[in-house]
């Protein structure tokens, strides 16, 4: 395992540790699991924007897309457990 140093605020150490008392773990371990978190959201972060850009792109090139009043409608029925036809794309006329 290798050594990072980091130099952290007063103010922002005192409240490392107090969050990590709360916690009941260390210092260090509180910091290496804030540090893992973030990385795993920018990593999530990353997944999203890839699947939007793909998504996006497709749009474009078919030029067919749900209207979102019927995604919408589709939706509310899921959340509420009813059944629902999921709605198709279709070109949308401008």
């Amino acid at each position: 395992m290798s050594t990072t140093t980091i130099r952290l605020p007063e103010q922002l150490k005192t409240r490392v540790t107090a969050a990590a008392e709360r916690a009941g773990t260390t210092t260090h371990g509180f910091i290496l699991d804030a540090i893992a978190e973030k990385i795993d959201h920018a990593e999530r972060r990353a997944e999203l924007d890839v699947l939007a850009e793909t998504r996006y792109a497709n749009v474009v090139a078919t030029g067919k897309t749900i209207p979102w009043p019927e995604m919408r409608s589709y939706l509310e029925a899921r959340i509420a457990g009813t059944e629902a036809k999921r709605p198709g794309a279709r070109k949308l006329g401008r």
